[in-house]
């Protein structure tokens, strides 16, 4: 997991939208998902979310309620320190990420979803006390991704 720390003036955007532009390719860096879920600490204020992009560069937007409650604004000068948010590919247990790389289609459906979801399927998979039952939660859960099921 690489965490990455930037400088940044928050912006604004159309249609009223304040955020942060990323100076780096979260994809690149982190791996290609469909969408990139994070934790962040902007001048000392945690912030979670997903990173919103417009095809060519990649953004944290940032709410109304969370910016005036940190003082923040736009024209404001942030210290970033962002990471992925998450059971990571490299994190996971061997058996698990072996099953999802088998199916890169699966994989990619599981590293989009949220981070609740892929904990829960995780969490499901860890507790199994047999290496059978185990093998079966696998089993399960790729059917499920599969089938485009963000949980069981």
């Amino acid at each position: 997991m690489s965490v990455q720390n930037f400088k940044a003036i928050v912006e604004a955007g159309e249609k009223g939208r304040v955020f942060i532009a990323l100076p780096f390719d979260p994809s690149a860096v982190w791996g290609q998902k469909p969408r990139h879920h994070i934790r962040a600490m902007i001048n000392g204020q945690m912030f979670r979310g997903s990173l919103g992009s417009d095809g060519d560069s990649y953004f944290m937007v940032l709410g109304t309620a969370w910016r005036r409650d940190c003082a923040i604004d736009v024209g404001t000068k942030v210290t970033v320190v962002i990471e992925p948010e998450g059971p990571q590919q490299d994190t996971l247990a061997a058996d698990i990420a072996s099953a999802l790389a088998a199916e890169p289609a699966t994989q990619d459906f599981f590293n989009g979803l949220a981070t609740f979801y892929r904990n829960t399927y995780i969490k499901w998979i860890e507790s199994a006390k047999r290496p059978e039952t185990r093998a079966a939660r696998i089993a399960e859960m790729m059917a499920l991704l599969q089938a485009g099921k963000k949980q069981k």
